[in-house]
């Protein structure tokens, strides 16, 4: 009659063990039959690399424990509590110690990342606030988290803290970047920048700003005027398909037929998707974008009360106008170079994961705190960005890292990483 079959998807709660290492001692002997006077000669076994030296936590516990604080935003207390559920009491303060200890031996592999990425041709950069705790004051105070993403060729995202939102921070990370080459920095409106774009930062760097922010403020003022808000939004909506198109066809001439199937359909193989999408956004660009930008500017400027519209300047739809007129010229530096995108909503996104982790564990506890998490984070988000398990990817380079050497530290970075178990 045959059998029935169904499947059920069980959970298996986690556990931890105890790794026991025995290293064996020898003597030799023919020096205790001698009666050296140095004494019977002992020799043990080397102790195996430990990312925290004399540390009780093995590199799997390690793992668990970054991955849930700063990719799935537990707050230490909590993960206590799990702990503790599972028999073993770890105080919260001494997972703190492990994830600081962690990010100072993961640091130079971020570094690496960091000279990746100032090689780039083209980053995105954004910022956002965090509260931290200072033992001079009575309450919190704001530090900064930035992100710097690397273009497709150098596919690193890392974070940084600073301990103020001065222009300091983005002058010293991007310091000497672009230097002999012109490079592209892709960021919101914040005067912090305009030091790095004047030269100050000792390289040739061109602003390009972002159509998101623009149409944010248009956005904002549709309850004060809807009207024209509509016709600002539509036109931007305009730009946008243009960049849909682009995408649409690069992808439609990418895919070549490489054989019949039996039932009449083509096998497609991508080749050259990147390069294809760079040039047909050009093109395209130079074609529709930059016609309908000069009239969208033409509107702009006619809308102002002062040219004989009706946009008070200092009403939300008038403050809207003059933002868009400002940043006019960043605002068009996209349509001149295909490898450039639109908007900046690469680097937002990249944030979301501190903007996620501060509504769980509230605060930073320190400025070191913040240096901790910037780490992590990077490694973290760079895994993201590959499509790479991090639990696994921390567990393995946490046990090798102290033993390779500096010039085979690529070899850990996400990417490399990844093709290296494939292989």
């Amino acid at each position: 009659m045959g059998k029935e079959t169904h499947e059920q998807l069980d959970y298996v709660p986690a556990k931890v063990k105890v790794i026991e290492h025995v290293r064996l001692k020898y003597s030799c002997p023919h020096c205790e039959s001698a009666a050296s006077p140095e004494g019977p000669q002992i020799v043990v076994a080397d102790k195996p690399w430990q990312p925290i030296e004399k540390g009780l936590a093995a590199p799997g516990l390690l793992s668990y424990v970054i991955v849930s604080k700063y990719g799935d935003h537990l707050p230490m207390h909590r993960l206590e509590r799990i702990l503790k559920r599972h028999g073993i009491d770890i105080a919260r303060s001494t997972m703190c110690d492990w994830a600081a200890q962690c990010a100072d031996a993961l640091k130079p592999l971020v570094d690496l990342m960091r000279n990746r990425v100032l090689q780039s041709q083209v980053i995105h950069t954004d910022d956002t606030p965090v509260k931290v705790r200072d033992r001079k004051l009575d309450r919190t105070r704001l530090g900064r988290f930035w992100v710097y993403l690397g273009d497709e060729n150098h596919p690193y995202t890392v974070f940084d803290y600073t301990p103020s939102r001065s222009r300091a921070g983005p002058m010293a990370f991007l310091r000497d970047w672009g230097k002999g080459d012109r490079v592209y920095l892709q960021a919101d409106a914040f005067g912090g920048y305009d030091g790095i774009y004047a030269g100050q930062a000792g390289g040739q760097v061109t602003e390009v700003a972002c159509w998101a922010h623009a149409r944010r403020k248009f956005y904002d003022a549709r309850h004060s005027d809807v009207a024209m808000s509509a016709q600002a939004l539509a036109a931007i909506r305009l730009l946008y398909k243009v960049e849909v198109q682009a995408k649409a066809e690069a992808k439609k001439q990418n895919r070549q037929p490489l054989s019949d199937t039996a039932s009449g359909d083509h096998a497609f193989c991508a080749r050259g998707d990147r390069d294809a999408l760079i040039a047909a956004r050009y093109r395209l660009r130079q074609q529709l974008s930059v016609p309908q930008l000069c009239q969208f500017k033409a509107w702009l400027v006619s809308q102002r009360i002062e040219d004989g519209g009706s946009a008070l300047p200092k009403s939300p739809m008038g403050l809207a106008i003059q933002y868009a007129l400002n940043q006019w010229d960043a605002l068009c530096v996209y349509s001149t170079d295909g490898r450039l995108a639109m908007d900046n909503n690469a680097s937002e996104n990249a944030l979301r994961r501190v903007a996620i982790g501060r509504k769980n564990w509230m605060f930073c506890g320190s400025d070191k705190g913040g240096k901790t998490a910037a780490t992590l984070f990077s490694l973290l988000a760079t895994c993201q960005r590959h499509k790479v398990e991090p639990l696994s990817y921390l567990r393995d380079i946490l046990a090798r890292i102290a033993a390779i050497p500096m010039s085979q530290l690529e070899m850990l970075l996400p990417d490399r990483w990844q093709t290296t178990i494939a292989k």
